[in-house]
């Protein structure tokens, strides 16, 4: 039977289009896509087509893995939606793939810049839709791709980035939510001011989060790195600056990063065998992944309690304020710096590097150099290598405020950054770390004299600072509680992740004290049990003495609680 024939009217055009009539990665003119009609990519991989995402009535035209159609990869009319489905895809006059709705209206169209006189596209196995001449169907001569118009998802082999020669910019914006896929509220980009760095903003122009600048090897202070799945590669010329990522392994499938609509950039992949989708990481990840949580000239450090503390050198801009957890004030010098004599510097290690509002950069000097042009400019106030590769080269500076620094418990990520400060605050930081070092040396002699039971207790336990519990918590909410006992109560929350947790709050009544709360928490991290839930971390900070373990809906408070009866719910 033939293909049915549609007339539409195109720039005062008339054509004669073709429904398509098997299975095929082309489009040729002529021909056209209507509703329930597909390309699939000549390896089975991909799909092009119309669908109706989660509760939606409305009909967008896009790309999905062929072994999961949930999965949309990208969508073309995002900010036009059909209303029915007596829409189509066709060519215009000039060569141009345009989709029209019943009122053969153009609702999207790839809008080159020029006309081709046999177009034809193509959906490739890469999820890549091209246009071109049909003279050239084994070229990389493609007119228009969709590769320079992601939706929410970087495909291997797509380009995060810019073409400086052309203007274009390559970046992802969120879907609106599960049912819309409408430009929503989160972007992630690469800002090229200074060094590259990738940041996610939210509402237009608000930072959620950023990496750290690129270092020559990878972004500082960032998971974003080569892994076993796919490999990072970053390119950074006059014309060009770009991220992408290479597949490694045939048997995965990465979708590599999605920016998803609650704000989270996501690395998911898929095994060739399976239909479900893995999240390897997301960030932001942690409190401290949260831009400038500390506010200005500080420091976030995830493993202590409180989180948040001013560089050395620096006080907080309010003491009430930092008194109650709230550091967006952020700190300011105790003795200003003028360049008089004496100035030095002090080195902080495994750190993301400050963001790059106030800098100045020069690829060619040395370290030492570096050094000499801060002291040489009074309102420099930090410097640290451009690039870590060969022992490090290239030189950074920062003027003004030091943004959202963030210290890392491994190499693999920090960065060493070199803060400027007055001789008498350099006189200072010496003798705290001479004191440091006294007093480490005292406490692992105290360990030594209790013997070896305490001695081969070797356990490295997370700390959480209070104020991410009292925000699990709703405050320690009445309504988060779950259990109450001889040692105090229960309650449960969320972290900043998402992950539902248990928190004991030792009672102050309960006689327990530091030595026999450190016992508590080092015997349950080190037993293994099918009934023991496992403790994920803890709290002593000011008074609280505070336990934090995972939560089971199905498993009893005692299980995992020692001394408590479990609250009934009503």
């Amino acid at each position: 039977m033939e293909a049915p024939t549609f007339f539409i009217c195109l720039s005062i055009v008339c054509l004669s289009v073709f429904g398509l009539s098997t299975a095929t990665d082309t489009l040729s003119p002529g021909q056209s896509m209507k509703d329930g009609e597909t390309l699939v990519s000549s390896g089975q991989i991909f799909e092009l087509g119309f669908f109706s995402p989660g509760n939606s009535q409305n009909r967008y035209f896009g790309m999905w893995y062929k072994i999961t159609p949930e999965t949309v990869v990208w969508v073309a009319n995002r900010d036009n939606p059909l209303t029915d489905s007596h829409g189509f895809l066709t060519f215009s006059h000039d060569g141009d793939l345009v989709l029209v709705n019943q009122s053969k209206i153009v609702v999207w169209s790839s809008n080159m810049s020029r006309v081709l006189e046999n177009p034809v596209a193509q959906l490739l196995d890469t999820g890549n839709l091209v246009l071109r001449e049909n003279t050239s169907l084994n070229s990389d001569d493609y007119s228009w791709q969709s590769f320079d118009h992601p939706s929410d998802t970087q495909l291997p082999g797509m380009k995060l980035g810019w073409d400086l020669k052309i203007g274009l910019e390559r970046h992802l914006t969120s879907w609106k939510s599960i049912d819309d896929p409408s430009p929503g509220d989160y972007t992630c980009r690469l800002n090229i001011h200074g060094l590259p760095q990738l940041e996610l903003i939210s509402l237009g122009s608000s930072k959620k989060y950023r990496t750290g600048p690129w270092n020559g090897i990878q972004f500082s202070g960032a998971p974003l790195g080569s892994n076993a799945v796919t490999k990072q590669v970053f390119f950074y010329g006059e014309n060009e600056i770009y991220l992408l990522e290479e597949a490694r392994k045939s048997e995965f499938i990465p979708r590599v990063f999605t920016m998803n609509h609650s704000g989270l950039l996501q690395f998911i992949v898929a095994g060739q065998r399976s239909n479900a989708w893995n999240i390897m990481y997301s960030v932001p990840n942690d409190p401290c992944d949260a831009y400038g949580t500390c506010g200005a000239n500080s420091i976030c450090r995830i493993s202590r309690a409180p989180i948040c503390d001013c560089l050395k050198g620096y006080i907080p801009n309010s003491p009430e304020e930092w008194d109650l957890l709230n550091w967006s004030g952020g700190c300011t010098r105790r003795t200003p710096v003028n360049c008089s004599k004496g100035e030095g510097f002090l080195k902080l290690e495994k750190v993301k590097l400050p963001d790059l509002l106030e800098i100045w950069l020069n690829k060619n000097k040395s370290l030492k150099e570096c050094e000499a042009e801060c002291l040489k400019k009074c309102s420099c106030t930090a410097y640290a290598n451009s690039d870590v590769r060969e022992g490090g080269s290239g030189c950074l500076l920062w003027f003004g405020s030091l943004i959202d620094i963030k210290e890392y418990q491994e190499n693999d990520y920090g960065q060493t950054l070199y803060i400027r400060l007055p001789k008498s605050e350099l006189a200072t930081a010496a003798l705290l770390l001479l004191a440091m070092v006294y007093f480490h040396r005292i406490w692992n002699c105290r360990i030594k004299s209790k013997g070896s039971k305490i001695k081969e207790e070797d356990v490295n336990l997370p700390l959480f600072d209070l104020a991410t519990i009292f925000k699990a918590t709703n405050g320690f909410s009445e309504n988060n509680l779950i259990g109450a006992g001889g040692f105090g109560p229960v309650y449960k929350g969320n972290l900043f992740t998402g992950q539902e947790v248990a928190v004991k709050r030792l009672s102050r009544n309960s006689g327990q004290g530091l030595e026999e709360f450190m016992n508590e928490t080092i015997l349950i991290a080190k037993l293994q049990h099918r009934n023991l839930v496992g403790l994920l971390g803890c709290c002593m900070e000011r008074e609280e003495r505070i336990l934090v373990y995972e939560y089971m809906q199905n498993k009893s408070l005692d299980y995992f609680i020692f001394g408590l009866i479990s609250r009934p719910f009503i």
